[in-house]
């Protein structure tokens, strides 16, 4: 079972502000809930969950379906530590589905029986795609983060899929969201090569993978395998952020502890142990990567530059250390996004140019 831990709700509103009202909520309406904050797990007035999902719940009854989902993703945030936040993240879905008319693009929901560690598992699966698309499309594979997930990520999956004229499959990675199974990075990266397997049945074959955050990790690993066509990875960490300091940073620790399916709060050794196999540097080490475009922020709290940096001077590899903007480059998204979604356009287009 997930667990709580010490977390202050004013701090978390502090780094995540950018991330609140760069994703489709109004600043203002932010600041009412920011004010009535004051307690991070207490499901009463002035409880993190109960004032987000008090604000979703208005947006819901005013027929506001897609604001009240991101309200709800934001009551169920930072993870499933407590019944409160599983069920706004059920509603969350719920308001989700109801808005799916007004995306502007096709939805469709489904679930997936993918391969895992002699068995299977299940994967829900999101599809965004523009209408009368061509059945030739490349596929864009695409997860949120740790604490991010394909809902919360819905604004900027449109802007892929209109963009890029082209079906966008977004997930949970293993461990957050909707995943019934741990955080590993040997077993989340099985899910996410079975996700590509089923994304290059769609389209035409060619298929890219966007990761950010967390999920950056796995788009970087199947990066660098050579595993898909076309890589983003966007504020991934990769090798140093796993053993710096930094991780403990604004609730980063219980919140990856709960994903590596921890039941308590862990010690430092536990949680070496279960992260020392994260680390991306025998890929690095190898130069099997496909055309690859590394983003970060240059003042991540999270992740460092390293983890950016060294992919400089890779075969096909873009990278850009983002100044004056934190992890993911959250507050300057409307710029970075576009130069993602143009340096996506171009590298697909080169690929189907090759006919693969």
């Amino acid at each position: 079972m997930p667990y709580q831990w010490p977390l202050d709700a004013s701090e978390l509103f502090g780094e995540r502000y950018p991330q609140m009202v760069n994703t489709g909520l109004p600043a203002a309406v932010v600041d009412t809930v920011r004010a009535a904050v004051s307690e991070m797990w207490a499901d009463a007035p002035g409880g993190w969950v109960h004032e987000w999902s008090k604000l979703a719940a208005a947006y819901a009854d005013a027929g506001s379906h897609e604001r009240a989902a991101l309200a709800y993703g934001w009551a169920k945030f930072p993870t499933l530590a407590d019944e409160s936040r599983r069920v706004a993240l059920a509603k969350q879905l719920e308001q989700y589905q109801l808005a799916a008319p007004g995306f502007g693009v096709r939805f469709e929901r489904y679930v997936l029986e993918l391969p895992y560690r002699g068995g299977t598992t299940t994967v829900p699966v999101h599809l965004l795609a523009p209408y009368d698309l061509p059945a030739d499309r490349p596929v864009v594979l695409a997860s949120g983060g740790v604490d991010s997930w394909k809902m919360d990520m819905h604004g900027l999956m449109v802007l892929l899929a209109t963009r890029l004229r082209a079906p966008v499959l977004v997930f949970d990675i293993a461990g957050t969201g909707e995943s019934t199974v741990p955080m590993t990075g040997s077993g989340g990266a099985e899910l996410v090569s079975g996700l590509i397997e089923h994304a290059r049945s769609l389209g035409n074959g060619v298929v890219a993978h966007v990761g950010i955050s967390m999920g950056g990790y796995f788009s970087a690993r199947s990066g660098l395998g050579g595993e898909v066509d076309a890589a983003v990875v966007l504020g991934g960490p990769v090798e140093a952020a796993f053993t710096d300091a930094r991780k403990d940073a604004f609730g980063m620790d219980g919140i990856v502890g709960n994903a590596l399916g921890f039941d308590a709060p862990p010690d430092p050794e536990q949680v070496a142990l279960r992260t020392a196999e994260f680390s991306l540097r025998p890929l690095l080490d190898q130069d099997r990567n496909g055309p690859m475009l590394v983003v970060n922020g240059a003042d991540d709290v999270h992740v460092p530059q390293h983890d950016t940096l060294v992919f400089q001077g890779r075969r096909d590899t873009v990278v850009d250390l983002v100044p004056d903007t934190g992890h993911c480059a959250v507050s300057k998204l409307p710029e970075v996004f576009p130069t993602i979604i143009g340096w996506l356009d171009r590298t697909l287009t080169a690929t189907a140019g090759t006919g693969r």
